[in-house]
Parts: C-alpha cells; structure tokens; sequence
C-alpha cells in the first residue's frame, strides 16, 4: 500500500496543543504519514508564549532537503515562520521541488494574544510564499492585514478573499469565526465561492484550532479530495476534536486531536 505523505514546516509548541505537535496529530489522524522541518521553537503553553528561538536559515534549509530527497510530500502545511528570511527560504525550496498541495496558515497571532511574526515577515510571506501557494487560510485578523482592507461584514469576507485570491493566484479559505456569520467559512478558488456553514461549540479551549484545520485540509488534499471537499472534512474533524471538550492547562487549552482513535491501544485506562 502506497500510503501519501504530508510535510508540515512550521514551530514546535513544547505543550502540545499547536505548531508542529498539533500538526502531525492532525495529519496522523487523518490518514498521512506526517513529517516535519521546524522554523523554530517556542516556550509557550495554553497561557502565552515564553520565548522563541529560530532555527537557522540554512539548517531550515537542511531539513526541507532532507525530506523532499528521500520522501517527496504529497502535500506541505505551513505555519509559524516569523522572519522574512526563513520565509524566502521556504519559498525557494518549494519553487525548487515544485511542491504540490501547498497550505498556508499565516500564523501572526497566537490564540494568547502573543505576536508569533515580525512586521518584515508579513511583506515577505506575501511577495514570495502566497504566489507558490494551493490555499491561505487566514482568519478576519490575518485576512485585513493580508488585504489592507476591514471585515465587518459579509460582504466585506467575499471582498477580501476575492482581492488576495486574485491579487496572489491562490484559493482563499477566510474563517470567519473570530467575530463575524458565526463560524461559516468562505472558499474563493479559481472565481467561485462556497461558503462553509459551521456550528459554534461552546469550547473555550481552541488552542491551535488555525494550525489543525490547515493540516486537515493538507492531509485530505494529499488523498486526493478535491479543495472543497478537504475543506469540509477538515471542519469536521475539528468540530468532532472541539466537541470532546478535552480541558487542559490554565489557559486557551488543546482540542482532543485523537477523538477519534479508537484502537484497543488508545482506550483510556479506567479505575475501578
């Protein structure tokens, strides 16, 4: 059996609930062997970010390599990259590879509240990584930044998605449930629309919910679904991961990425 891959390249989060741990659960769950090449690591946990150590521009390079030399991923989830030279780096080497399934998550802001990306490195990421980009998905924050325009409304989500798909040759998936219709999502690919109906959990523990749901759509795009139907399957597992009201940490906690697991090696072990 030719089992697909996906690479995740993006920052390690040492408890678990996003980055790089969440995403190879995500991916893992999902049916693809995970991979990963880390842009840094982070000292953060469901309260906030600690601090940040990046890797190297070459070293990040090293991993990319390593990965697509020995197995090439059916599809690439990107996320935190918070310095403009890393970001030409990753783009570089995708250019290189030509990489297929291309997902980006531009990960600016943490659940917490803390800044995950320098001013230099928004500019960066959309000169030079949107363009090689198959899907952003950026959520109201990110998509007025990306933009330079506000989203108040729903027409203003049609209005944006429409000038960063058009602007970046790339297929927009703008979340809506920061603030605006609830949690409907809105596709834009190719000139078409398909809004995403989605039910609101009452589930305050969203902890790394942008980073699982890109590399659900990246697992399912590298099976072979369509760009809707990855869509759509990734929103329902993380409404099945939000819905088993996992509660951990202080803070903002993880989603139960393994809701679904179900082997006699996952059963949680009961006291008598």
């Amino acid at each position: 059996m030719k089992m697909k891959t996906a690479l995740t390249i993006a920052g390690s989060d040492c408890s678990g609930g996003a980055g790089i741990q969440a995403d190879l659960k995500t991916m893992t769950m999902n049916g693809v062997y995970a991979m990963s090449a880390i842009t840094a690591l982070t000292a953060q946990n469901t309260t906030g970010v600690r601090a940040i150590r990046e890797s190297s521009p070459d070293f990040l390079k090293q991993q990319i390599d390593a990965v697509f030399e020995d197995i090439f991923p059916d599809a690439v989830k990107i996320g935190m990259v918070s310095s403009g030279e890393l970001i030409r780096v990753i783009a570089e080497r995708l250019r290189y590879y030509n990489a297929k399934n291309v997902v980006v998550d531009p990960v600016m802001v943490a659940t917490s509240g803390s800044a995950l990306m320098k001013n230099d490195a928004v500019q960066t990421l959309i000169e030079e990584l949107l363009p090689v980009s198959t899907l952003v998905t950026p959520n109201i924050p990110e998509a007025q930044i990306l933009s330079g325009l506000s989203v108040e409304t729903k027409e203003d989500m049609l209005a944006v998605a429409k000038q960063i798909g058009e602007n970046y040759h790339c297929a927009v998936l703008l979340k809506g449930g920061h603030s605006i219709n609830d949690a409907n999502d809105l596709l834009y690919s190719n000139g078409e629309t398909v809004w995403f109906e989605g039910k609101r959990i009452d589930n305050p523990n969203t902890h790394g919910t942008g980073c699982t749901l890109s590399s659900a759509i990246a697992s399912n795009l590298a099976k072979g679904f369509t760009l809707a139907e990855s869509v759509q399957r990734a929103k329902n597992y993380i409404s099945g991961a939000l819905a088993a009201m996992l509660d951990l940490g202080e803070g903002s906690g993880p989603m139960m990425h393994n809701f679904d697991l179900s082997s006699s090696f996952a059963e949680i072990k009961r006291s008598v």
